[in-house]
C-alpha cells in the first residue's frame, strides 16, 4: 500500500505544497514539517524541495530571502496570483475526481 500511496501522491503533492502555502507563508523544512504533522510522514526532505524549484519556476510562488539563524539566509515562499489561481484549478480537478472515484466505488457496492 506504501507504493501505490507514493505512486498517487507524485501528481498531487505541488497542489497539497501550494495549500500549505495558501496557509501561510513557510521555507523547505517548515513544508516537510507541516505535511509531516498532517500525516504524510513518508515524504522525503529532497521531494518538497525538488517541488518548491518546480513551483519556484512555474512562477506560482513569491520569494523572500530571510536572515537564519544557522547557515545562510532562508528562502521563504508565499503564494502569489498565479499560485491562488493555480491552486483553485487543482481543487476544482481534485473535486471532479474525487466525485468520479466516489460513484464508481458507490456502484460496486
Amino acid at each position: 500500500m506504501a507504493k501505490q500511496m507514493t505512486e498517487m501522491l507524485k501528481g498531487t503533492l505541488e497542489g497539497i505544497v501550494l495549500a500549505l502555502l495558501a496557509g501561510a507563508p513557510a521555507y523547505g523544512y517548515e513544508i516537510t514539517a507541516r505535511l509531516r504533522d498532517k500525516g504524510f510522514s513518508d515524504i522525503a526532505e529532497g521531494t518538497i524541495y525538488a517541488i518548491l524549484v518546480r513551483i519556484e519556476q512555474k512562477g506560482l510562488v513569491n520569494i523572500e530571502k530571510r536572515p537564519s539563524e544557522k547557515g545562510p539566509p532562508r528562502k521563504v515562499y508565499s503564494l502569489n496570483t498565479d499560485g491562488e489561481s493555480y491552486l483553485a484549478e487543482f481543487w476544482n480537478t481534485w473535486s471532479f475526481l474525487s466525485e468520479r472515484l466516489e460513484q464508481l466505488r458507490d456502484e460496486r457496492s
